[in-house]
């Protein structure tokens, strides 16, 4: 199967990619809410600078990291990331990968250090209550 030709150009797909935001995403601000309706909202910093992933969210005196995963980017098994991107499959295929492997790598560091990690997926955010009750099992 050929690639096809991408509908945009350089100039404009450019923009798009650009407008793929990395940091403040609707599910990081969903995790972020349901944290501080638990009572944490005072206990987390942002962006885990200085650890290893950059965790989003970093309970340091309780060693905890929370990293809130965007399911096509990080390759989750849910419906949305169940169908493959049809044009570039490849580059797509091995990308998800490197990152499902970076991201492993990740983890195992970080519990290597004595810190506990957790992963919420982007469709996991979707049902509040569900996912209070994840992150207060996590953070009690």
């Amino acid at each position: 199967m050929t690639a096809r030709a991408d509908v945009f150009d350089a100039e404009k797909r450019s923009a798009i990619m650009r407008a793929v935001k990395s940091r403040d995403t609707a599910p990081e601000r969903a995790v972020r809410a349901a944290v501080r309706a638990l009572g944490y909202g005072r206990r987390y910093r942002i962006g885990g600078a200085g650890l290893p992933g950059k965790p989003d969210l970093v309970f340091g005196g309780m060693r905890k990291a929370v990293f809130v995963r965007g399911c096509f980017w990080h390759g989750h098994g849910c419906k949305r990331c169940a169908r493959a991107p049809k044009d570039n499959a490849a580059y797509w295929r091995a990308k998800i990968a490197r990152n499902r492997a970076r991201d492993a790598g990740v983890v195992k560091v970080l519990r290597a250090d004595g810190w506990k990690t957790l992963t919420i997926w982007e469709c996991e955010t979707r049902d509040a209550v569900k996912l209070a009750a994840r992150l207060a099992r996590f953070l009690a």
